[in-house]
C-alpha cells in the first residue's frame, strides 16, 4: 500500500524537519514548501492526502491559502491541520471559518502531531447507501453522484458538508447532538471542539440558501432538519 503524503507548509526550517521527520518515522510520505506560492503549486502538482499548514506564513498567510484551496474543486476535499503561535478562540475560529479541519498551536509535542494527523486522515466520510436520494422540497441529495441540488441547480458542497446534510436528512426531525455529528463525520478521533460542527451548518445554510432555513438549532443541543409545514 502507498504511503499517505502529506504536505507541510512552514517557512521555518527547523519546525519542518521536526515535522518530516517523526512523520516519516510514522510511515508518511512528506514534501514542504515554506511560502504560500510553492505551497499552491505543489498542491496542485501532488495531491496530498493532508496539509499541514502554518497560519503566519510570509506575504499571502494561511488563512488565505486555505481559502483558495477549499475554493478549488479540485484541492476542496483536501483536509488542512492549522498551525498558529497563538490558542485563542478568534485564531481557533478563523482557521475553521477559512475551511480548516483541525489546529495546533505551536509548540505542540511530536505525540499530538502524530495523534491530530491520524485523527484527520481517519475521519469518516458519509456518503450515503448506494444509489440513495434523499428529497425535501427543493433539496434533492444524491449519494450516487455525490450531489446535491436546490431547485434542480447543482449547489458546490464540501465532502464535510455533503456528510453534515445527508446524516441531517436522513435522520430528518431527530435532534443529532455536536458530539454525535463530530463522531459519525470527524471521526471518533477527532481532538478539535464541537465549534468546528456549527460553522459547517452555517457555510451549509449559506450555500442552500432559503432552503438552508430546514437546517434548526436547537439551543444547547445540536441540530435537526425539518420539513416544510
Amino acid at each position: 500500500m502507498a504511503k499517505q503524503k502529506i504536505l507541510v507548509v512552514d517557512d521555518e526550517p527547523d519546525l519542518v524537519e521536526l515535522v518530516k521527520d517523526v512523520l516519516e518515522r510514522n510511515n508518511y510520505f512528506v514534501i514542504s514548501a515554506r511560502n504560500a506560492d510553492l505551497a499552491i503549486k505543489k498542491v496542485k502538482e501532488s495531491n496530498p492526502d493532508l496539509i499541514i499548514l502554518d497560519l503566519n506564513l510570509p506575504g499571502i498567510g494561511g488563512i488565505e491559502v486555505c481559502r483558495i484551496l477549499k475554493r478549488d474543486k479540485k484541492t476542496s476535499s483536501i483536509p488542512i491541520i492549522m498551525l498558529t503561535v497563538k490558542s485563542t478562540e478568534t485564531d481557533k475560529i478563523a482557521g475553521l471559518e477559512a475551511g480548516a479541519d483541525d489546529y495546533m498551536t505551536k509548540p505542540f509535542s511530536t505525540a499530538e502531531l502524530v495523534a491530530r494527523t491520524r485523527a484527520v486522515l481517519r475521519r469518516i466520510l458519509y456518503a450515503g447507501e448506494p444509489g440513495e436520494v434523499l428529497v425535501s422540497g427543493e433539496i434533492r441529495l444524491d449519494s450516487t453522484e455525490h450531489m446535491v441540488y436546490v431547485m434542480d441547480k447543482q449547489i458546490d458542497l464540501t465532502p464535510k458538508e455533503f456528510n453534515l446534510l445527508y446524516l441531517l436528512m436522513k435522520k430528518k426531525g431527530k435532534v443529532l447532538s455536536r458530539t454525535f455529528l463530530i463522531e459519525n463525520i470527524w471521526g471518533y478521533e477527532y481532538l478539535g471542539g464541537t465549534r468546528t460542527v456549527d460553522v459547517h451548518v452555517r457555510h451549509l445554510r449559506e450555500k442552500l440558501g432559503e432552503e438552508g432555513k430546514k437546517v434548526e438549532t436547537v439551543e444547547g443541543v445540536g441540530y435537526k432538519f425539518v420539513e416544510e409545514e
